[in-house]
Order: C-alpha cells, then structure tokens, then sequence
C-alpha cells in the first residue's frame, strides 16, 4: 500500500529535538522500494542524524540523479528542498546550488551506476573542487532499476544472481574521492546503524566535502552468495577501523571509554569526533595511509569501514575562490554592477 500517505498527526509523547521536532517530522513519503532494500536503512540513517543534530528541515537541499538510490530523497527529510536531476549530473546542478546560497546545508544522495558510470566524472571534479556537501554512494553493485546487471563498483569475481562473472576490475569510489582531495572520507554498511548514523552527522558538520560510500545490498538483484555486496559477505568480511561519536561544539564533552584507544578529532568550527580505535596503527588523519590501508585490505576480501580519513583544516569552495559572505542569489543590481571604474581596475589587473 505504498501510495497511501503518511498521517499527519503525531502522538504527543513523541520526543522533541532541541528547534522543537520529533523524528517523525525528518522522514518523507513511504517507500516505494523492494522490502529490505538496504537504501531504506541509509534513509532511517539520514533521518536519525538529522534529528539528532537539531537540523531545521527547512535548511536542507538534497539532490540526486537517477536509479534506485535517487529515488530514496523523497523517503527523508519531506520539508526540505528538493531537487532531483538528470542521470550523473548531481554534483554540477549542486555546485550551483551552493554558489547560488551558501546557507543551505547540502546532501546529496547517488549510487554506484549514478557516480561511478556516467557521473563519474563529474564524481570527481566536486571532490577536488571541495564543495560543501554530504555525498552519499548507496552502493549495491548492480543496476536495480534494469534487472541486475554489474555495475562499475562490482567486485571483479563477483557472479550475479543469474550465475554470470564479473571480469572487469571494480571502482572503489572512497579510495577515488582520496585521490580527488576530498577532505572527509567514510565508508559503512547499511546494516550497521550505530556506525552509520555517527558518521552521517560528522559528515554533515565537516566544513567541506564530505563522501560516505556505504555498502546497501540489492534485495532482488545481489543478495546471493556470489555476491560481495550482499548482507551476509559483508558481515562477514567487514573490517571496521574505528567506532565514533559526534558531538556539536555547542555540547560538553562527557564520554569516557573504558577500553580500546580514543583519538579526539576537533574540526575547525569546535564540533569533535571521538573515534575509539580498533586498528592500534591506523590514522584517519594520513590520506596516504588510508589510500593503501584500503587497498590492502581489498585485496584480502575485506570491507574498510568507518571514519577512514578526515582534514580537520579543510576549506570550501567558497572560501578557496572567496565569494563574498552573503549568498549570492540575495545580491542585487547595486552589487553586481558596481560600475565601469571597478570593472577599468579589475581589467588592469588581468593586465
């Protein structure tokens, strides 16, 4: 019964946020996808960080491109701005987006075929730009929306549901957003919440771009045991590098582990990620590191997941080309057209 509407009343017990929302004002529509897709999980995620971060719906843009995992946008966050665009070509339409308004808080949501096939380019020229944002990879391995075939992200030696092998070699799209110069790097696994909602709500709070590549398996298509991108390989095989917890600069600090090391990671606004290490010799702070930590581990079968790299001086796009502090879609003529003498001395300086 998917076409029927979520009710609009809520019980009044339900918990309030502090800018005085419950959970359920963060959620959308009811789902239209195969019952245990692991794309709804990631959504319950966004929901969950959202509410915990006391964001105002309002404030959020969230974009996509096409297939299954761009459909899950209309399942979150349902009085936010919306804006759903041509297949791969999400990171373009929200550059412009943050261009244009620097004051909204920018997620946007994609898949394997949308970012690592005919968006791939476009993957990664938001990363070395260091756009605002929170991008999401819902990364199942297959094209759900026409009938399972391998994606671009399908581990070489991987069989399809129909008994096929994959023979080309798999993108691994957190080790390419390293490459890029994305300055937050994550990966996590649909089925694991308390990893993923923690690291949603850091990704959210890091000043500039954010990736989080999560494992999501394709209920109809790739949840087989030929495949690794199911949810039984990736139980198996996943080798998680750190367990955290977020706090905005606003709250006191109060946690205390017992055991295992804590690494404090302060970013430059004051907001901390606490991050108890289960790797002794790992560093989320070393981008070389992390590239060959996740290769080697690859090359065992197993999963990387967790805060996997982050820059904690790491600077936008607004900043790097330093527009001016107001958005830019609220500038009028008076400032956009200062005069011949300003546009004489800009020109002679090109000179």
């Amino acid at each position: 019964m998917t076409y029927l509407a979520k009710p609009r009343l809520h019980h009044p017990t339900l918990a309030k946020n502090r800018v005085g929302y419950t959970r359920r004002d963060y959620e959308g529509k009811i789902s239209t996808l195969c019952a245990g897709c692991g794309h709804d999980s990631i959504s319950a995620a966004i929901i969950q960080a959202c509410w915990e971060l006391d964001i105002e719906p309002h404030r959020v843009a969230k974009l996509s491109g096409i297939g299954c995992s761009s459909k899950t946008p209309d399942y979150f966050l349902g009085n936010s701005h919306g804006f759903n665009t041509v297949h791969g070509r999400m990171p373009s339409v929200l550059t412009g987006a943050n261009l244009a308004n620097r004051e909204l808080i920018y997620l946007g949501v994609s898949g394997d075929g949308d970012s690592a096939s005919i968006g791939l380019g476009q993957f990664a020229h938001v990363m070395r730009r260091h756009v605002n944002m929170t991008y999401i990879v819902e990364n199942n391995g297959v094209y759900g929306l026409t009938k399972g075939q391998f994606s671009a992200t399908a581990d070489k030696g991987s069989r399809a549901k129909r008994g096929q092998v994959n023979v080309d070699l798999p993108i691994d799209l957190a080790s390419l957003a390293l490459v890029m110069g994305a300055t937050f790097v994550g990966r996590s696994f649909s089925g694991d919440k308390a990893q993923l909602v923690p690291l949603i709500r850091a990704a959210i709070a890091h000043p500039s771009t954010a990736v989080i590549d999560v494992v999501s398996p394709c209920i109809a298509f790739n949840n087989h045991s030929g495949s690794t991108k199911s949810y039984d390989y990736v139980r198996e095989h996943n080798e998680a590098v750190n367990r955290l917890d977020f706090w905005p600069h606003r709250d006191e600090i109060t946690a205390d582990y017992d055991e295992g090391e804590v690494i404090d990671v302060r970013q430059h606004d004051g907001s901390l990620v606490r991050l108890r290490k289960l790797h002794a010799d790992y560093d989320p702070t070393d981008r070389v590191r992390a590239m060959s930590y996740i290769q080697e581990h690859a090359a065992r079968g197993e999963v990387v997941t967790g805060l996997l790299y982050v820059d904690t001086e790491a600077r936008d796009l607004h900043q790097q080309i330093e527009t001016v502090d107001e958005p830019l879609n609220t500038l009028g003529a008076a400032e956009l057209c200062p005069g011949a003498a300003v546009l004489a001395k800009i020109n002679a300086s090109l000179r």
